[in-house]
């Protein structure tokens, strides 16, 4: 009981490390290299409260991308989170219920393997945790520490692999498959992407073992009874998920396809053996740049740790018969899911080459299709994490009888997992909620549930109107809408998703205004064009914040002006923002 303790104690104090930059100012800090991301789950965690509040829909919305409202069962919704925080977010506000959600995910995470591991895998409560801490804060769960909830919830990992197993026993069959039906439902709420990576890895892992000659037999006879519980699961999971499922695949604002290319999302081969951003041996300047973005660092093993991942399983095989189907049945899961992450093309330190590759073959599946190759990755750390524990476990029960030996193993895992140790994200301030939002002066210019346009528009590089939208909504100051958003919608090519509705002409000139500092060439043609855009959307009020946040690039608040100026006309002061009245046609 003491050690469970010290394990809970331990990822806490590291969850709380690796967020500390955030802990130091919730309301007024973000995360540098992915503030966006953040800004979008603030306002689901705000929408999610609301809508369980007043009797909302919580998956589909009209508060944004006026007029066509958003598919939010095709986005990543948390649906779960927001209504389980939702009293917090109420009082707190969404910025820190983030936080503390982002850093109960890493925690929980290491607390959920670790059960799962000392009471059901390895008699070692040491090698529980040692499998348990690496999986938990390995490189790609730090990397999507980076403001993903979802990626985060590892927790759920563990939990959908215990009631899973439960299904082996001929006990409490509809019990334990009614459980995991709900196990299921939870985890598609809050991270779909990862529910389906999860089935497929239990999948490749639960065929390597029961093919394994030793384990053969007693597979074909629990097969029938697993295969009962697994229908109880199916009927419960999808009774629940009946209509987010209609709504993901048949509902309005639908698409297929996320839009982001699969050569540029696919895991670098040499980004394996290469050190994450945001670890020891990346702050001592050994990182590299092979990821796309640094949320996605989702291998960064790092040489050392995959020589001993090899040294693990071969002594594995060697020593451990017992285990030898399990060991096997890993070795397979994580190979094909490293070979599956390099994508349909193969890259080597960031130059691309025309090998094809097997996920070429699954593309262009529904459902592969949404999902970025690249993350496949993270399938392989809990494989290497279940390795290290068996090994941990086994030279726990039976130690090395020479010395040298016992140096080896401790210098091997001290070389492969130290350098691994996670640094504390990056942050830097960002822009505040103006007063004009905070102190509720919105209300006396715009009707209720109308229509506000910040400047920019608000989408994945410029969050701040979501954000606004969000503080509104968590404050209980009523509803006011918004053109656009950061969300993932219909318009991409080919039938697939893109960020943010396609643009207009009124959006057009302001991004182009606030990203490049010159005011666009404005004629009557692109005044009367703009008027519609903003009679299209039902635009009440156009409103411009002293600063702006910018979530790539710097934003030109005064090029903004003076655009908006050239197209509205001259603004009045309101509060500590630039307000221009919208007449109606």
């Amino acid at each position: 009981m003491r050690v469970d303790l010290v394990v809970v104690v331990v990822a806490l104090a590291l969850a709380g490390w690796v967020t500390s930059g955030l802990w130091q100012a919730p309301n007024q800090r973000a995360i540098t290299a992915n503030s966006s991301d953040q800004a979008f789950f603030e306002w689901l965690l705000a929408f999610g409260g609301h809508a369980l509040t007043h009797g909302e829909n919580p998956l589909f919305t009209y508060l944004i991308n006026v007029p066509d409202g958003v598919n939010l069962a095709v986005n990543t919704s948390i649906t779960v989170y927001a209504a389980v925080f939702a009293p917090l977010t109420y009082l707190i506000g969404p910025p820190a219920t983030f936080l503390v959600i982002l850093t109960l995910n890493l925690a929980a995470t290491a607390v959920a393997w670790y059960l799962l591991l000392s009471r059901c895998l390895v008699d070692s409560r040491l090698a529980a945790a040692v499998g348990a801490f690496f999986v938990a804060y390995s490189p790609g769960m730090v990397s999507h520490a980076n403001a993903h909830l979802n990626w985060t919830a590892g927790w759920l990992v563990p939990l959908l692999a215990w009631r899973l197993f439960a299904l082996r026993r001929p006990e409490h069959r509809v019990r334990n498959g009614i459980v995991l039906g709900v196990a299921v439902a939870v985890a598609f709420s809050i991270a779909a992407e990862g529910l389906f990576f999860t089935a497929l890895a239990l999948g490749v892992f639960l065929a390597a073992w029961a093919l394994h000659p030793s384990r053969r037999a007693a597979a074909r006879g629990a097969l029938p009874g697993f295969l009962r519980g697994l229908g109880v699961t199916a009927l419960t999971a999808g009774a629940l998920l009946a209509y987010p499922l209609w709504l993901h695949f048949a509902g309005a604002q639908r698409f297929h396809g996320t839009g982001f290319d699969p050569v540029i999302h696919a895991e670098d081969v040499a980004a394996y053996g290469a050190y994450p951003s945001r670890s020891l041996a990346g702050a001592a300047g050994f990182g590299t740049s092979l990821a796309p973005n640094p949320t996605e660092e989702n291998s960064f093993f790092g040489v050392p740790l995959l020589l001993l991942a090899v040294a693990c399983f071969a002594f594995l095989w060697r020593r451990d018969r017992a285990r030898r189907a399990t060991v096997a049945a890993l070795g397979v899961t994580a190979v094909v899911f490293t070979v599956l992450s390099w994508g349909p093309r193969l890259k080597w330190t960031g130059a691309r080459t025309d090998w094809p590759l097997p996920f070429v073959l699954l593309d262009g599946l529904p459902v592969v299709n949404a999902a970025l190759p690249a993350r496949l990755a993270l399938v392989v750390a809990p494989m290497v994490g279940l390795l290290l524990a068996y090994t941990v476990d086994r030279l726990r029960a039976a130690p090395p009888t020479r010395r040298g030996a016992a140096v080896a193993w401790v210098a091997g895992f001290a070389a492969a997992l130290l350098p691994l140790l996670p640094m504390p994200l990056l942050t830097s301030v960002r822009e505040p909620v103006p007063a004009f939002i905070t102190a509720g002066t919105w209300t006396e210019y715009v009707s209720p549930g109308g229509v506000l346009t910040p400047l920019p528009l608000p989408l994945d590089v410029t969050p701040d109107g979501q954000r606004w939208q969000a503080h509104a909504l968590a404050h209980r100051q009523g509803e006011f809408r918004l053109p656009a958003g950061f969300f993932l919608g219909p318009g991409g090519p080919d039938g697939r998703g893109r960020i943010g509705p396609p643009p207009r002409t009124f959006d057009t000139l302001m991004d182009q205004a606030g990203r490049t500092g010159l005011v666009p060439i404005i004629t009557e043609g692109s005044i009367r064009l703009c008027m519609a855009d903003l009679r299209y959307w039902g635009v009440e009020v156009v409103v411009l914040p002293d600063r702006v946040h910018g979530a790539k690039y710097a934003i030109d608040t005064e090029a903004l002006r003076r655009t908006a100026t050239a197209l509205l006309g001259p603004p009045q002061r309101v509060d500590d923002v630039w307000l221009w009245r919208v007449p109606p046609a």
